[in-house]
């Protein structure tokens, strides 16, 4: 009942000076909104990398391998000679190779990224074919000057009609065969629409290099260390040594750039606490200057038998209260700048980062405003508590 009614008081209190109260929770009002953004912005940024490392296949294996000073030279027969080894752990195997210099088409040079892959690149990662037909044995066999373009390529340089036409990369004229279907919601230039496949054997002789770079794709995702050591033993017995390889999987790499977020969101979210304890002091500041005003009721109270902990009790959840009142405010606030983040991070970028609060940040920042009102409350209350009531009735 005695803390009920300490409530009561409290709330009467912060009532009777509106303004003044507001202005104390404003830090702890900032503070817990940017808590909130900044934890909402992390955990978006966590969900768009996941579903972008998603579309590129959690489940593959990237092997990077430099013969130079080896005993033995890899050819891509190699390669899938020992995924074919495999079946238990390893599936299917694409050859990679980058080239550099953009597509000609027609008397237009493009940005478009071209890579050299095999007729299964589409089953790794999921592509589909909208027109035309995709990458086969054949063509990669007879080296045939064919490709693969994304939907961009085939909306924004042939107007939906690529299937049949060409253009140049490297220097050599290629006939499009087929047109991926669309992977993203809104196709632009250097997006991932943006692209050109032709067979590896033939981005290998365009570009007068080895075929270096692999993709393997495990059986079961669950089991990504075991192929992954699988993979190393062969490469390790073929080679002799490990020094002349290299892989990395997307779960490695998401879990890295994960970590990464993580840290980076925790420092700005740390940086951005700063202001709840600045709101602390604030807090603490205005209390005081309410034990001070209030000394004459505080003497009257104890004259009339109140003791020291019911005054430190009052003054205490006066000040939990008020901090509390500006997490509720901090939170609604939070929760309005995530939405209009959300709005403008689509307008500015084109991109669908959702800025979602995550209830783990909105109990903290709450939690933690409440618990240094508290903090911050102690010290006025306890002044409060030790005033003597004979100097407190005569206090002018």
């Amino acid at each position: 009942m005695r803390i009920t009614k300490s409530f009561s008081l409290a709330l009467k209190n912060i009532a009777s000076s509106k303004v003044r109260t507001l202005l104390t929770m404003l830090g702890i009002i900032i503070g817990v909104a940017a808590v909130i953004v900044i934890v909402g912005l992390g955990s978006g940024l966590e969900n768009y990398i996941a579903d972008s490392f998603s579309s590129m296949g959690t489940n593959t294996l990237t092997v990077t391998v430099q013969s130079r000073g080896a005993t033995r030279t890899m050819e891509v027969d190699d390669m899938y000679d020992i995924v074919a080894d495999h079946p238990e752990e390893l599936e299917l195997c694409s050859p990679t190779v980058s080239m550099a210099g953009g597509v000609k088409i027609g008397t237009e040079t493009t940005s478009t990224s071209v890579s050299g892959v095999s007729e299964d690149y589409n089953n790794i990662y999921g592509y589909t074919i909208s027109q035309g037909r995709g990458l086969q044995y054949s063509d990669i066999a007879a080296r045939a000057r064919v490709c693969v373009v994304g939907a961009y390529v085939n909306q924004a340089w042939f107007g939906g009609n690529a299937v049949g036409q060409t253009l140049r990369v490297g220097g050599q004229t290629l006939t499009i065969v087929g047109v991926l279907s669309q992977r993203e919601d809104a196709m632009e230039e250097g997006g991932s629409d943006d692209c050109l496949y032709l067979p590896y054997s033939t981005a290998a002789r365009l570009g007068s290099s080895r075929v270096s770079s692999y993709v393997v794709t495990m059986v079961d995702e669950d089991r990504m260390d075991r192929s992954k050591a699988v993979l190393e033993r062969s490469l390790t017995d073929f080679f002799g040594s490990g020094d002349y390889y290299n892989i990395i999987t997307m779960s490695e790499l998401l879990d890295a750039m994960t970590g990464m977020i993580n840290i980076l969101v925790g420092v700005l979210a740390g940086i951005a606490a700063i202001s709840l304890v600045v709101g602390g002091i604030g807090i603490m500041n205005i209390m005081l200057v309410s034990v001070t005003e209030r000394t004459r009721e505080i003497g009257v109270r104890k004259s009339l038998g109140a003791k020291e902990r019911t005054i430190m009790e009052q003054f205490v959840i006066e000040a939990a209260v008020t901090s509390a009142l500006g997490g509720i405010i901090g939170i609604g606030l939070g929760y309005f700048l995530s939405a209009a983040a959300t709005v403008v991070v689509a307008k500015l970028m084109g991109e669908a980062l959702t800025v979602a609060p995550t209830l783990f940040a909105v109990l903290m920042a709450f939690g933690i405003s409440a618990g240094i009102g508290v903090l911050f409350g102690y010290l006025p209350a306890k002044k409060a508590a030790r005033l003597n009531p004979i100097d407190a009735l005569h206090y002018d």
